[in-house]
């Protein structure tokens, strides 16, 4: 209880806005420049932040960098209402008021959608190098189907790239930290001709393993081995024309990290490893609540078999990589009509090996194989006169996603039948087409009062072929065989069907759906520096098809899309000449047939599904305020509060598989209360630099992995304190900056979950320091 007394304490000093930075002018505008205000897209227009009638966290590049965000699951720091967590495979999974989707699947479209510059990183593992070299990150919370698309059902992150620039300018960022980490980082920008402007940026993160083998103390996990890339090319074509080039990518060596052990909790009563897990010693308690103990194989058996050349996997190193080329142009049929048009083409490859039951033994592990293509065209026409805004526009995107699922286990039963041992696929190649058409309209009734309509309709198709597959080495095949009525050949699907348990060549379905999302609002502006609305959203998530372990063709069927609707009132005020800036919001959501992981009877068990439950909803507010009480100082922190509750009843299987009824119960993964604030201060030393000090604090409640009211699937709360201090050149040439994350070493989890005959958890990194050096040039 002192805890939370001292915690909520430190916030009450240091509340926020929904907006940390001053000035974010964006492309084609100075606006906000000499205001000190910030300028966003999220209507896809240029408007002032404290204009725009919805809740959004915006930061500037610099103030992400001051408070160590490189990545998209760092924006915790910053953004309230924001969580992240890792899937069991390591996918990432963003939630926004608790809003997003949980699944093993790496081709899965999340309900937190991602942009750069507006275009779609359809897929969170394509993610991993959006927050790199930015001019700032916009954060739309609630549902933002109308004019960002399907499935942002939690919310969209728009991260604005940083532009080419009129001058020659560079940059050079070095960082040196625990764990031997090294980050390089750069940037060359500037003019090429008189209408071309480019901009090259790279960035490279460095670091040992921090992670310590629980059975072999000399042993580490984790190393970091990640680089990504950015080229943007603006081209003025005409006075009326602009055409922006990026292509942008990274490369991931990283290894994946393991998790620590729980308890055993063994599926069936075959003797294997399980009982070799229940002899040691070193099992018969969790492990210790230390951040950097885990435990993995030493010398894991090949998920691809020695037919194939490989036969031991030495390290769990990742081979991730991906590319995107995107191309923008902005044509001014008039000066008040603009047509945009934005063309993208993404690749995402995946070789990820983990180990996620957390003990030495070979009980269970998993390697992602996986390939993504995604095309998407986007064409819309927006334009002003007098009282009334308009836009009108269409968007096309086709993906090709293969997401095959290499596993093998000594394991009692990984839901795939009664094998002691095998190596098999989960296989799931779809085609997903979707093709919308949008619209908005805003109309100032009467000075100061505007009404507010958007729309979108989406047709959506997603054909699947995939089935569980033998590897090749004919194991898992002659297992099947003995259940099967027709002979299975090495490297064939296993499932059968359950009626006549006939093989099944491969299982093939189509989904066709189709919805219209829309938003209408009304908002007064009684001052410049306040405002007040309401909105009324209704959005929709698309159907999606599993990647399990299928051993009848009814496991692969899709979930059908989801719905919810937003009701939600906010308001913006700013006071003393913008130097306190408060904004609050309270909204409520009714959701029908959410989507989620869960599990399904079958002959040979509970095995995982994806399961919709029919009536559920989220009720909450959020608050944030800014003060700049004297010169130098800036006090920044934001409070969000939901309540999620399942209303209808639905039974499914709890962690260690007995079924309940969930209804009443909250979502998983979703804490009550959020806190997060920052301080920033800084005052001159003399001359010629500025001392610059500041700190980070973030604090959230505890929130059930899953369902069910087992102790030990909780996330227990936890608060996380970052420092940082250093010395810059007024101007900002230069920059020395000392920092600690965590700085207190607190052990904290990030997910809990029954991994075949373990109960396993990932634990956040610990205490982590370094300094960071920057030059402009």
């Amino acid at each position: 209880m002192m805890k939370k007394v001292i915690v909520f304490c430190m916030f009450s000093t240091a509340l926020s806005t929904s907006a940390w930075g001053q000035t974010a002018p964006v492309r084609g505008t100075d606006e906000g420049a000499e205001t000190g205000e910030i300028i966003v897209t999220a209507q896809k227009r240029s408007e002032r932040l404290s204009d725009v009638p919805l809740s959004i966290t915006a930061a500037t590049g610099e103030q992400l960098a001051n408070v160590g965000v490189s990545s998209p699951s760092d924006l915790v720091k910053v953004v309230p209402g924001f969580t992240y967590r890792p899937s069991d495979y390591g996918t990432p999974v963003f939630y926004i008021r608790g809003v997003g989707f949980n699944d093993i699947a790496v081709a899965v479209a999340p309900a937190v959608s991602v942009y750069v510059d507006q275009v779609a990183l359809p897929y969170s593992a394509m993610t991993q190098g959006a927050a790199f070299d930015l001019e700032r990150v916009e954060v739309l919370k609630g549902p933002q189907g109308t004019l960002f698309g399907q499935n942002s059902t939690g919310g969209a992150m728009n991260f604005i790239a940083a532009k080419p620039t009129k001058d020659l300018e560079a940059s050079v960022d070095f960082t040196y930290g625990r764990y031997n980490q090294i980050d390089l980082q750069g940037f060359v920008s500037g003019p090429i001709s008189d209408t071309v402007r480019g901009r090259l940026a790279v960035r490279h993160e460095g670091r040992d393993g921090w992670q310590i083998s629980q059975s072999r103390p000399d042993d580490r996990l984790g190393k970091r081995d990640f680089t990504t890339a950015r080229l943007t090319l603006d081209f003025e074509a005409t006075d009326a024309l602009k055409l922006e080039f990026s292509a942008n990518g990274w490369k991931d060596r990283s290894e994946t990290l393991a998790s620590q052990f729980v308890a055993l909790a063994v599926q069936s009563t075959y003797l294997d490893t399980p009982n070799q897990i229940a002899a040691d010693p070193l099992y018969a308690n969790p492990a210790p609540n230390k951040p950097r103990i885990a435990d993995w194989g030493a010398d894991r058996p090949a998920v691809l078999p020695s037919y194939i050349g490989q036969s031991k996997i030495k390290d769990y190193s990742k081979d991730d990589s991906f590319f995107q080329f995107a191309l923008r142009g902005d044509l001014e049929l008039s000066d008040d009509i603009t047509l945009t048009a934005i063309t993208a083409y993404s690749q995402l490859k995946l070789d990820a090996p983990i180990d996620p039951d957390g003990t030495r033994y070979d009980d269970f592990g998993i390697t992602l194989k996986g390939s993504i293509k995604s095309f998407s065209q986007e064409l819309r026409i927006a334009g002003k006169s007098g009282p009334l805004q308009w836009m009108i526009g269409g968007n096309y995107a086709h993906d090709t996603a293969k997401d095959d699922q290499w596993g093998d286990y000594y394991g009692s039963n990984t839901g795939v039948g009664p094998q002691r041992f095998s190596t098999f696929i989960n296989s799931n190649h779809q085609k997903v087409r979707t093709a919308a058409v949008f619209g908005s309209v805003d109309y100032e009734i009467v000075p100061s009062v505007t009404a507010r309509a958007s729309a979108r309709y989406t047709d959506h198709k997603d054909r699947f072929e995939g089935c569980l597959r033998d590897a090749g080495d004919g194991e898992l095949a002659a297992s099947f065989g003995l259940a099967s009525t027709t002979p299975i050949a090495p490297g064939e699907c296993v499932t059968l069907d359950q009626t006549t348990f006939a093989a099944v060549p491969i299982v093939r379905n189509t989904l066709k759906q189709n919805n219209s999302s829309w938003r209408a609002g009304l908002d007064w502006k009684p001052t410049r520096d306040a405002l007040v609305y309401a909105n009324v959203t209704r959005g929709f998530k698309a159907g999606s098809y599993p990647t399990v372990p299928g051993l009848f063709p009814e496991q692969f069927s899709p979930v059908t899309q989801e719905r919810v609707t937003a009701y939600e009132a906010g308001f913006k005020l700013s006071a003393l000449d913008r130097k306190v800036q408060l904004t609050g919001a309270g909204f409520h959501y009714q959701y029908k047939d959410k989507q989620i992981i869960g599990y399904i009877d079958t002959v040979f068990g509970k095995v995982p599904a994806l399961v919709q439950i029919p009536r559920s909803k989220i009720t909450g507010f959020e608050v944030a305020l800014t003060a700049r009480p004297i010169s130098g100082l800036t006090l920044n922190g934001g409070v969000t509060y939901v309540h999620s509750k399942i209303t209808s009843s639905f039974l499914t299987p709890d962690g260690f598989g007995v079924v309940v009824d969930v209804k009443g119960e909250q979502f998983p993964v979703t804490p009550k209360w959020q806190l997060n604030g920052d301080i920033d201060y800084r005052v001159s030393v003399g001359s010629s630099m500025d001392l610059v000090l500041g700190t980070n604090v973030r604090y959230q409640t505890s929130a059930p992995a899953t369902f069910g009211h087992s102790a030990v699937f909780d996330i227990p709360g936890y608060a996380l304190v970052d420092l940082r201090g250093g010395l810059e050149a007024p101007d900002g040439q230069w920059k020395v900056q000392l920092w600690g994350r965590n700085i207190f070493n607190k052990f904290y989890l990030n997910s809990i979950t029954h991994v075949t005959d373990t109960i396993a958890r990932t634990a956040g990194m610990g205490a982590t320091y370094g300094v960071t050096t920057s030059f402009r040039f």
